[in-house]
């Protein structure tokens, strides 16, 4: 499957080359930029073929025209057999990372170039970046930064395109594509902080490659629970949980150094000890905001056996009241599992329960079935029907690629859902039944991650929101997407998120916040509900490193500077 899906990127990717100067047929557009808007194709100072030869001369022909990944479901480049395939695997990320233009998340996609759109309806460029560099070093995203720069071009920084509020993509952009910067380097480190092993790694590397690699040697690497997901990018800049978070905190807390290019072109390391602002800005900070990654080096810990565990229970074997009783008894019991070590990732829905897995590092089966006694028999005493299983791995790459997998790709589906997030704080979490039930009985999956890093970090040595260190679920809140249903009825659950779901559980978890990578586009007040109190030092350090915003992200820190028009144009905000 996977190497289908390469060629399939692959031809896509030559006929971008093979156009690199061209335009898409629905370029129309013949207005003239003005100073307050980037410049957008079709703008008289939009730059000219021979501007953008030149570019591509400078990167080493490495500029990419961007060609939708959907095009062959499109007349008049239609090819049935290629076409049935995207329609059939479209949801799953395998299909999109090796892309140096598509996104996973439909709303940005904005139908411009699907799979499942008429054949007739040709493709537009939308909201994909028109083109991109396939950067092999700090070079080419100094070149990058300051073509955008003269030419007023919209900037993206891009690696897989897997991301929740469309900050890999933007209409009328130029992007760096990071996917390629893969290199992996064990080392030994040694600074007042830390002392130990630790890894660093090109701002291209996926989770699948870095756990492959920490496992020849013997160690572990905090990362995402989807293996496809680039580890330096918006992942680690964001805070990044991980199913290793309860044993060595989130992705940011392992942080040791940066190589970063600024929105000034400069190449600078980042680090406690060395721009220690924009070390700690971008320890939680957002990704594409603060500056274009080139590397980061990590904590490495040592591999060790991994034991994890299984639970279901539904609301067809069980009556309603005891289901709902049964959800109840596991959040109550929530705080006391993860204090003993464990990571659980759980899904529940108005008729199932599941979880899958817990991840319980240098545990064995049986101290984990101890474990979760008191709650299998709590389940047991109030009647609930339920499933349990345990396992012993005895590494973590086998005990991820038994739940997680199978590697390298994994089954976990992108652009299925759209969707809102909270954290919730232990102090609650076993009081809030009835809240999580109106949630899940309006039509919401309620998908938790039961961690505690509070004890890896403070709002002193990271910028991630400080609720996060007090939180005891991370819930990620999603309502299904449907390719054929009405554009209209997408945009009426986006605002059932927004205008109540997201306010309900906000009443119960006053002072909270949520994660930056996992939230609703939308999210009113986002400086508080995103950052709380580290809001403010954020945006200075970006007015200091980036006066004139040139680094823009959805809903990210400076991102009240700019307004996005109805076409995608990025425009001041007035």
């Amino acid at each position: 499957m996977l190497k289908l899906l390469q060629s399939i990127v692959s031809a896509a990717l030559f006929l971008s080359t093979s156009t690199s100067c061209l335009t898409f047929s629905g370029d129309t557009s013949t207005t003239s930029s003005t100073n307050t808007c980037k410049c957008f194709p079709g703008d008289e100072c939009w730059p000219s073929r021979a501007e953008w030869s030149s570019l591509n001369a400078t990167v080493g022909g490495r500029l990419i025209a961007t060609v939708p990944l959907g095009t062959p479901c499109h007349d008049p480049n239609y090819d049935e057999g290629v076409c049935k395939f995207l329609q059939d695997n479209w949801q799953f990320e395998g299909v999109h990372f090796d892309s140096s233009s598509s996104v996973m998340s439909p709303f940005f996609a904005n139908q411009s170039c699907d799979p499942f759109q008429p054949v007739s309806r040709p493709c537009k460029p939308g909201n994909y970046v028109r083109f991109a560099i396939n950067a092999s070093g700090p070079a080419d995203i100094r070149a990058a930064i300051d073509f955008s720069q003269k030419k007023n071009i919209r900037f993206v920084i891009r690696n897989t395109g897997h991301d929740y509020l469309g900050r890999s993509t933007g209409a009328g952009a130029l992007a760096i594509w990071t996917h390629h910067l893969t290199d992996i380097e064990f080392v030994d480190w040694h600074d007042s902080s830390y002392t130990g092993p630790a890894v660093k790694l090109g701002a291209g590397v996926q989770g699948f490659q870095i756990m492959e690699a920490a496992r020849d040697n013997g160690l572990v690497v905090v990362g995402g629970e989807c293996p496809t997901v680039g580890i330096a990018g918006g992942y680690t800049q964001g805070g990044g949980h991980s199913a290793l978070s309860t044993n060595f905190g989130l992705s940011v807390d392992n942080v040791l150094e940066w190589e970063v290019v600024t929105a000034a072109g400069d190449l600078v390391p980042a680090r406690e000890a060395e721009n220690s602002d924009l070390f700690w800005a971008l320890r939680g900070g957002g990704g594409s905001t603060f500056g274009a990654i080139i590397s980061m080096t990590v904590k490495a810990h040592p591999d060790t056996i991994v034991s994890g565990a299984t639970m279901s229970f539904n609301a067809t074997s069980n009556s309603q009241g005891d289901f709902y009783a049964g959800v109840q008894a596991f959040h109550k019991a929530l705080p006391d599992i993860v204090d003993a070590g464990v990571m659980i990732i759980y899904i529940f829905t108005n008729t199932s329960f599941t979880i899958s897995p817990t991840t319980a590092y240098n545990k064995t089966r049986t101290e984990v079935e101890k474990i979760l006694a008191p709650l299998v028999s709590s389940l047991t005493s109030l009647n609930v029907v339920h499933t349990v299983g345990y396992s012993e791995s005895s590494t973590y790459y086998d005990h991820y690629n038994m739940y997680f997998g199978p590697l390298p790709i994994g089954t976990i589906q992108v652009g299925i859902a759209q969707y809102g997030a909270r954290f919730i704080p232990r102090a609650v979490v076993g009081n809030i039944s009835e809240t999580m039930r109106r949630i899940v009985e309006q039509g919401a999956t309620w998908i938790g991650v039961g961690t505690n890093v509070g004890p890896f970090g403070t709002h002193k040595t990271t910028s991630v929101h400080p609720a996060w260190r007090d939180a005891i679920v991370h819930t990620t809140f999603s309502l299904p997407w449907d390719f054929f249903a009405p554009w209209e009825d997408m945009i009426s659950l986006q605002d059932l998120m927004t205008n109540k779901i997201i306010p309900e559980i906000e009443a119960v978890t006053p002072g909270s916040g949520a994660y930056v990578n996992e939230a609703d586009f939308r999210q009113p007040n986002f400086q508080e509900t995103f950052w709380g109190v580290n809001y403010e030092r954020l945006l200075k350090i970006k007015r200091r490193l980036d006066p004139d915003n040139f680094f823009y992200a959805t809903k990210g820190v400076g991102s009240e500077a700019w307004s996005v028009a109805a076409d995608g144009r990025l425009c001041r905000a007035s």
